[in-house]
């Protein structure tokens, strides 16, 4: 693994170049300043041509983890070689310091409030992505959330539950996803997917994770008794309400994965940009499962 970590580090390395790397604060609450990172290609061409954007929300269990680390970095590079501009979000770490962290004993209402936020965290990023999508040159119809762990349960929530968590849900009537991309993410109930808010997505997920469930399991796994248990729905279960809508997905399953599915593929980025410009740009339905078994 640490031999192939570095191939691809080698690689992308190489890849990367022309880049404009520019930071802004969208949000400041509390004792949190935060902030995104926007990569753009030093020239776009033609001059007013406004680029779809990937709106990338790291993972760390809600209690670690950073917008800036070399694999979120790399990933947006990638995305502003590839016809892209990404960007990287900071976002409230609310399970910092705290002794159950998002485990088990973290009670079900914390869950639930910990995922609000981070739900409210990334639209308010959204927002400040599309109220300036004139100077960063995105085209604000072509968002794609996008996010790991931690960062997948909550973008998945922002697109598919956003009615759920957001009470004034008109103060994000200008955020409008276009694409999801998920690495070992869960909704709290796959009933809130619908014909208005089902979009082209990209699922990667290990059907041995004992974190995030690949289908409908409690969280972590934890027992009924636990003050963490709390039921969700994963990648299997969001792609079976995609294909009642007849909603484009790829779904890369790893047979006996397990959370470590959440990490980047960096190996597999080609295919799932090219994904998102056939299915939102080119409008085309392409619906295709990768079984994999880990080795």
């Amino acid at each position: 693994m640490k031999i192939l970590i570095s191939i691809f580090f080698t690689f992308f390395t190489f890849l990367v170049f022309s880049q404009t790397k520019k930071t802004y604060t969208y949000a400041i609450k509390g004792v949190d300043t935060l902030k995104l990172d926007v990569y753009s290609p030093d020239e776009i061409q033609p001059i007013d041509k406004k680029l779809p954007v990937l709106i990338w929300m790291h993972g760390g269990g809600f209690s670690g983890g950073t917008r800036d680390s070399k694999y979120n970095s790399l990933l947006c590079q990638f995305a502003a070689q590839n016809g892209f501009i990404g960007i990287s979000i900071s976002y409230r770490l609310l399970r910092k310091g705290t002794e159950t962290g998002f485990g088990c004993n973290c009670p079900k209402e914390t869950k639930l409030e910990t995922i609000k936020q981070a739900v409210i965290d990334y639209l308010d990023a959204a927002a400040f992505i599309v109220d300036n999508s004139e100077e960063l040159n995105i085209n604000p119809n072509y968002l794609i959330a996008a996010g790991s762990s931690a960062g997948a349960e909550s973008v998945s929530n922002a697109v598919f539950m956003r009615d759920y968590f957001v009470s004034d849900t008109q103060k994000y009537k200008s955020v409008k996803f276009s694409g999801l991309f998920s690495c070992a993410g869960a909704i709290i109930n796959s009933e809130y997917i619908n014909k208005d808010n089902a979009i082209p997505s990209v699922f990667y997920h290990g059907t041995n994770d004992k974190l995030v469930p690949f289908g409908i399991a409690p969280h972590h796994y934890c027992n009924s008794e636990k003050p963490g248990y709390l039921i969700m729905e994963g990648s299997h279960q969001m792609v079976k309400k995609l294909e009642t809508f007849e909603i484009p997905y790829y779904f890369n399953i790893v047979k006996g994965g397990g959370h470590e599915v959440a990490g980047i593929p960096f190996s597999d980025l080609k295919d799932i940009f090219n994904f998102f410009n056939q299915t939102i740009i080119q409008n085309k339905i392409i619906q295709t499962k990768i079984i994999k078994t880990k080795k």
